[in-house]
């Protein structure tokens, strides 16, 4: 996570966004107020969907199901059709 301060933050704003951006590198902005995390677009989509996801009723059971499936019973990844 990068750390920068507001007044730093001011300066390079274009450059510290593009890097949020670009490499999902979230920037936590330091503020005599406060602190504000900034992340990209893509990461915020991302937090929401498992959001949505363990508000559902049978995630947790099928996820936990999954984690402790042994390897051998799993479908090789390069036999998943994404």
């Amino acid at each position: 996570m990068l750390t920068t301060n507001i007044s730093n933050f001011q300066k390079d704003c274009y450059n510290i966004i593009e890097k949020a951006i670009k490499y999902n590198e979230q920037v936590n902005v330091v503020t005599n107020n406060g602190n504000a995390i900034l992340i990209s677009e893509e990461e915020y989509n991302g937090l929401i969907a498992t959001l949505e996801l363990c508000k559902e009723s049978n995630f947790k059971k099928q996820l936990l199901q999954a984690v402790n499936e042994p390897l051998s019973e799993c479908v090789p990844e390069d036999k998943v059709n994404w």
